[in-house]
């Protein structure tokens, strides 16, 4: 079921019987914004599941979908601008802070 509010799915940080973890909320209680900029493009686009393999990690579980064949890399880029607006000043100047200057 889509969460349309930012907040992740209940005990998001309990693993399921498979061991994958359910979604975290997208604002400030979930760690979305502990990640730079490019991690969170890459798992929006690639999936979990993707984006970690292509950094070297195979053995996590990842319960997120990959949504390259739904939206266009502008429309990520825009999904993911709503979600870091949403975030107090605090934890978009800390996310801000792990992406490299370019």
């Amino acid at each position: 079921m889509p969460r349309r509010k930012l907040e992740g799915e209940p005990d998001w940080q309990t693993p399921n019987a498979d061991g994958v973890l359910p979604a975290p909320p997208h604002d400030k209680t979930g760690h979305t914004w502990h990640h730079d900029n490019a991690l969170l493009f890459e798992y929006t686009k690639l999936g979990g599941k993707g984006a970690l393999s292509a950094r070297g990690v195979n053995d996590f579980n990842s319960g997120m979908p990959a949504f390259e064949d739904a939206l266009s890399d502008a429309d990520i880029w825009n999904v993911l601008a709503y979600i870091r607006s949403t975030w107090p000043e605090r934890e978009q100047q800390i996310q801000a802070s792990r992406n490299p200057a370019h």
